[in-house]
């Protein structure tokens, strides 16, 4: 899949804010005609939206219903619609929902504060104002981004923090709305108490053997335990399969680049692919995933999008942590799934059902059921804290 620059304006082909090129497919006839984009999810995911947005802004620009499902991943403008009008319709989207007015780089997250849409950015700092009187921004106020979990495991974070005694170190503010008196913090407190989530992973010894002949036997194991492994489940039969040889060539690579890997994933067309999650995870990470995972956080966002791919990345860590590095890990696993939720990769619900119940997709059973068992004490303290967030929603 081609990759075009976001701000089409600029054309530097070295630069770095890239976005796949938008496809289009006219479906139906008659009355009942209609333009599908089948890789709208690909699109928002670079560009940090939620799907629904530019959809949503498509139909506002050219006077057409649309539908976004996203349990399908199906996102229909009504009536015929070439690609290029849809990518001309997708840079006005991105002029006034995606770049920053100040420095125009599209390092942007939304925040909704009552009835203003803020853009705030992370590259320049800025915090703007989003244009209030498009029709998109009244969807958006009615179905603003979902960073309420993200806020509330910001204020567990900090309740953890204070119950190990290192809440002003934390360097968390609690948002206006917080109460001081946190129900969540109570439980977590409690809950965590044992496991002592922040202070355990600041203490751990996530230090490797770096000599030549352990990293050419550590290479040698994921040559013969992981890619192999990606094939067997391939529904993209096309000869050599494109996984293994994703994963073949990050084995050879010694500290790729996440714009290297970025871009081998886009030349195989496996960038996006939920399998592409499970072998990224065998791949790049090894003894040392704990200091890892914040390292490769920002590309992590980029292969990962819906629930399969969260998925996918949980069966890869079963792999790591169950098969090849199991003396190392198995017994870190609470603390690896801990770096995971911090960086937002995981949704709560996703961990839970991950965590109810063995499965033999990518590990043997028994394997599955060690790896559960030794995230018991993670899972535990998600569910708690999130039963919590829902009994005060209740309220």
């Amino acid at each position: 899949m081609a990759a075009i620059n976001v701000r089409r304006d600029v054309k530097d082909s070295f630069y770095r804010y890239k976005m796949p090129r938008l496809i289009s497919k006219v479906e139906g006839k008659g009355n009942g005609i209609k333009t599908v984009v089948p890789n709208m999810v690909e699109i928002a995911r670079a560009l940090s939206r939620p799907p629904s947005y530019p959809t949503k802004y498509f139909g506002c620009e050219l006077g057409a219903q649309v539908k976004c499902d996203d349990k399908n991943e199906r996102y229909i403008v009504n009536g015929e619609h070439d690609a290029e009008k849809l990518q001309t319709a997708l840079d006005g989207f991105i002029s006034k929902f995606v770049l920053c007015a100040s420095c125009r780089n599209p390092e942007t997250d939304i925040i909704v504060k009552g009835d203003d849409i803020l853009m705030d950015c992370k590259a320049c700092g800025a915090r703007n104002l989003a244009d209030m009187r498009h029709k998109l921004s009244t969807f958006i106020l009615k179905n603003p981004p979902a960073v309420a979990s993200k806020n509330a495991r910001k204020q567990r974070k900090a309740a953890t923090a204070q119950a190990n005694g290192s809440g002003e170190q934390a360097g968390f503010v609690q948002d206006d709305e917080a109460s001081d008196d946190d129900i969540i913090s109570q439980r977590i407190n409690k809950e965590a108490a044992g496991l002592s989530m922040e202070s355990k992973l600041a203490n751990e010894d996530w230090s490797e053997d770096t000599s030549e002949a352990a990293v050419a036997q550590r290479m040698k194991e994921l040559s013969v335990k992981g890619v192999g492994a990606f094939a067997a489940e391939d529904d993209e039969d096309e000869g050599e399969n494109k996984y293994e040889a994703f994963g073949a060539w990050l084995d050879e690579q010694t500290d790729p680049s996440d714009e290297d890997i970025l871009a081998k994933a886009e030349e195989l067309e496996v960038l996006g692919k939920y399998k592409a999650c499970q072998v990224l995870v065998q791949c790049i990470f090894d003894e040392s995933i704990g200091t890892q995972i914040p390292k490769r956080a920002k590309l992590l966002r980029k292969f990962v999008s819906g629930e399969k791919h969260q998925k996918a990345v949980l069966g890869g860590l079963e792999r790591l942590v169950g098969l090849e590095y199991k003396d190392a890990l198995i017994k870190k696993v609470p603390g690896i799934l801990m770096k995971l939720y911090d960086v937002d990769i995981i949704e709560d619900d996703v961990f839970l059902k991950w965590g109810e119940k063995p499965s033999k997709k990518y590990v043997d059973k028994e394997v599955s059921k060690l790896v559960k068992k030794e995230a018991k004490p993670f899972l535990e303290w998600v569910e708690n804290a999130s039963e919590e967030e829902s009994d005060e929603d209740d309220e």
